[in-house]
């Protein structure tokens, strides 16, 4: 494990050869769903020696629908994303959307996040950078693995050699997503920890109903091809009922089937490494 990611994990007690875990609801939408996600999944990974980031967007501003919920507040969400670290002892991460965006979150979160959609942003990237804090870049849906790198040139170059670089699948047609698992060494080429998005890279985007679809039944598929492929960390979202969630509920993991999943990762990466 990078020395960063050492620094970042160093509050908890986890298993060195194990995978990282990036999870949580798709966006803050309620204290109570926050700390419960939060507080059950730390449980888990405490138990199977899992190092984990608490994940959620203190904002959506990449919803398909102008009608969609895209937050509590900007100050009343990241100060419960801090209020979570806290109370579980564990980092956060949230995504960015502007360059304006990155000083603000960066008093608030552990990791900042830059969306697939922005990836080549330079000016979102270099504020981001700035911060000092780790950057976790989201390959964009219509590019390579090795097209990345400019991506991480871009933080590098301003000051910041913390990053981390995510798989989340490729445009398929105009409504669909394939992962192609090269990009996984691919990007590690980089020389930065790999993670793979379980649940974005199984959306279905630009439907014409104005909310995206997915396949939250084969998060299970992606994750284990992608730790059988050598990824660092893993990221899944997760509620406790996706039904009901105001954001991305069609591609979340029920959080009652996530620790089930983490025992199967678990023992495919002792197998692995």
């Amino acid at each position: 494990m990078q020395a960063f990611l050492e620094t970042l994990f160093e509050k908890q007690v986890y298993n060195s050869n194990n995978f990282f875990l990036l999870a949580g609801p798709c966006v803050i939408e309620s204290e109570a769903i926050v700390m419960e996600v939060a507080g059950t999944v730390s449980e888990i990974c405490k138990k199977l020696g899992i190092p984990y980031v608490f994940k959620s967007s203190y904002r959506k501003a990449n919803r398909t629908s102008a009608g969609s919920f895209t937050g509590i507040g900007d100050e009343a969400a990241l100060q419960l994303l801090k209020r979570t670290g806290e109370t579980f002892g564990v980092p956060t991460v949230t995504d960015i959307h502007a360059h304006e965006e990155a000083a603000i979150a960066a008093e608030y979160a552990d990791i900042l996040q830059i969306p697939a959609f922005l990836c080549r942003q330079t000016d979102l990237l270099e504020a981001a950078a700035k911060t000092d804090k780790i950057i976790n870049v989201k390959k964009g849906q219509f590019l390579s693995g090795p097209s990345m790198k400019f991506a991480v040139e871009k933080i590098n170059n301003a000051g910041n050699d913390k990053v981390l670089l995510t798989e989340r699948g490729n445009s398929f047609g105009y409504t669909d997503l394939v992962v192609d698992y090269r990009n996984i060494p691919l990007m590690q080429a980089h020389q930065v920890p790999v993670v793979m998005d379980c649940t974005h890279s199984l959306q279905q985007p630009n439907q014409t109903s104005g909310v995206t679809g997915g396949n939250p039944e084969l998060i299970g598929t992606i994750a284990k091809a992608a730790i059988a492929s050598g990824a660092n960390g893993i990221f899944i979202e997760t509620h406790p009922n996706p039904a009901e969630a105001k954001s991305d509920g069609a591609n979340m993991l029920p959080l009652n089937q996530l620790e089930k999943l983490l025992e199967q990762l678990v023992r495919i990466r002792h197998a692995v490494v």
